[in-house]
This record gives structure tokens, C-alpha cells and sequence, in this order.
């Protein structure tokens, strides 16, 4: 009798894999970019008050390290702090609108209004009526809100209508009260809408993450707030008041480091999340 053979592996799509050149390029001309500032400050001999050399910036980091870092701490946690206030608020809100046109259409277009007013406009007014380390906070908050709410609603209203009519039938008697259909559409929210809004949701999620890092240093810039708790963007304004520029271009490195940290995080979350059984974490070869 022969033995019964091994089932092999599907074809199907794979996840998919970090092609060595996405990496390797972007770092090549990066280095080539900061070999030629470095050559063109030393070959001109160029002020560090004007444009400091990248060995100098490297050096006033190390040298700052311990202003710098309490700054960027202050400045990460109002970010983080803003970023999660957005999630919890953003979703929320995205699930009651979904759940009832009236609300959608009663709240919505707020919503809209805070997102196109300019946050450095808005800064002021919250400062004068806020405590300022709420101010800040809101100010992170308000940019991050809308691109978490209008992805997530996006992805709750993209479900396909004939599976929710479907959904509804099967779930609908002569006899069904308020509480049931409430329980029905609850329902429908997790096993049909969940899904389909998880990968916008990412998607808003990313943005919303520069966007709060934007909205906490507008705000610290708008505050202009010395002390222990100042963050990255007072020393930004500090040092450009002292002429301090090589301080100045370590700040906005900590700053751009700190944004890129933040986006390569939710995109490792984004596809960890998804790179099971998404089209956008899954490669095409077979």
C-alpha cells in the first residue's frame, strides 16, 4: 500500500518581502547627499552660524544630548498622548456616525470645519482658555482627529451593500423589537464592517501620526515656553534667538528622526496587521 503523500504548500500570494533595494538606494543617497553638504561647507569654509557641516551637528548632539533629549521627550509625549486621544476619539465617532445617518449628518461637517481651519490659528485662542500643556495636547490632538475618523468611516461605509442586505435578512423577524435590531446592526459592525475598515484605518492611522507631531510642535512654538518641560520646538526658536544654529539643525534632526521612527512603527503595526490576508501586504508572485 503506498504511503498517502504530503499535501504541498498553496500557491496563492505570499507576504510580501523588503526588497534589498528600498533600503540600499535611499541610504546611498543620503550618505551622498551629506558627503557633498560636508565638502561644500569645508571647501567654502562656510560660517557654522550660517550652515554648519553634518560633522558639527553631530558633534553639538552629542555635546546637547542631555537638553536635547529631555526636549524630545516632552515633545514625543504629546504626541503620543495626541495620537491616542485621535484613535480613541476618531473611531468612536466613526462607529456612531456610521451606525445613524442623522448623527453623520448633524456632527460631520464639524468635524470638517476643525480639520480645514489652520491649527496655527487655533493655537492662540487655546492657550488663552486652556491650561498650556492642554493646549499643546489639544492642538496634537485636533490634526490627528479627522484623518483617523474620515479613514475609518470610509472603511465602515465600503461594505459591500448586497452582504448587509443579506446580513439584515437573515437576522430580521415579523417580531423584532429595537433592542434586536440594534443588537443586529451591532452585529453587522463586527463581523462585516470591522474588517473592511481596518486597513483605512491603518492607512489614517500613519498619517495621523506625522500630522500629531505637527500639531505638538506648532503648539510649542505658539506656547514659546522655557524651562524644564520645554520641548523640541523652543529649542528650535532658542537657538535661532542665540544664533546657535548647529544646536538648531540637531533639534530639527531629533525632530525628522523622531517622525520617521513614528511612521515606521505603524507601517511594521499596519503590516502586521494585515500581511496575512490584505492585497496590500501580500506579493503578486506566486
Amino acid at each position: 500500500m503506498s504511503r498517502p503523500s504530503r499535501p504541498q504548500p498553496s500557491e496563492g500570494k505570499r507576504p510580501r518581502r523588503i526588497d534589498p533595494l528600498r533600503l540600499l538606494l535611499p541610504a546611498l543617497v543620503f550618505l551622498a547627499g551629506i558627503g557633498a553638504w560636508e565638502g561644500y561647507v569645508r571647501a567654502a569654509a562656510v560660517p557654522p552660524y550660517i550652515l554648519p557641516a553634518p560633522s558639527l551637528i553631530a558633534r553639538t548632539m552629542v555635546a546637547d544630548w542631555t537638553l536635547l533629549w529631555g526636549s524630545l521627550l516632552t515633545t514625543l509625549t504629546t504626541t503620543i498622548l495626541g495620537l491616542g486621544l485621535a484613535v480613541v476619539g476618531g473611531v468612536a465617532l466613526a462607529v456612531l456616525l456610521s451606525l445613524s445617518r442623522i448623527v453623520e449628518y448633524s456632527l460631520y461637517p464639524f468635524a470638517v470645519v476643525l480639520q480645514v481651519t489652520p491649527v496655527i490659528a487655533i493655537a492662540p485662542l487655546l492657550l488663552i482658555y486652556m491650561p498650556q500643556d492642554a493646549a499643546v495636547l489639544a492642538c496634537a490632538w485636533l490634526v490627528a482627529f479627522f484623518p483617523v475618523l474620515s479613514n475609518t468611516m470610509l472603511g465602515l461605509q465600503s461594505v459591500d451593500r448586497n452582504l448587509l442586505e443579506l446580513f439584515d435578512l437573515y437576522g430580521t423577524s415579523p417580531s423584532q423589537t429595537v433592542r434586536s435590531r440594534l443588537r443586529s446592526r451591532l452585529k453587522a459592525l463586527w463581523i462585516l464592517r470591522r474588517p473592511a475598515a481596518l486597513p483605512p484605518f491603518l492607512a489614517g492611522l500613519r498619517i495621523a501620526g506625522g500630522l500629531s507631531l505637527i500639531g505638538a510642535v506648532v503648539a510649542e512654538m505658539a506656547a514659546g515656553s522655557a524651562g524644564a518641560g520645554s520641548g523640541l520646538a523652543y529649542r528650535i526658536i532658542e537657538s535661532q534667538y542665540r544664533l546657535n544654529i548647529p544646536r538648531l539643525f540637531a533639534a530639527l534632526v531629533l525632530l525628522a528622526l523622531t517622525g520617521v521612527a513614528l511612521f515606521l512603527l505603524l507601517s511594521a503595526l499596519s503590516h502586521l496587521a494585515l500581511r496575512r490576508w490584505h492585497e496590500s501586504a501580500l506579493s503578486s508572485e506566486t
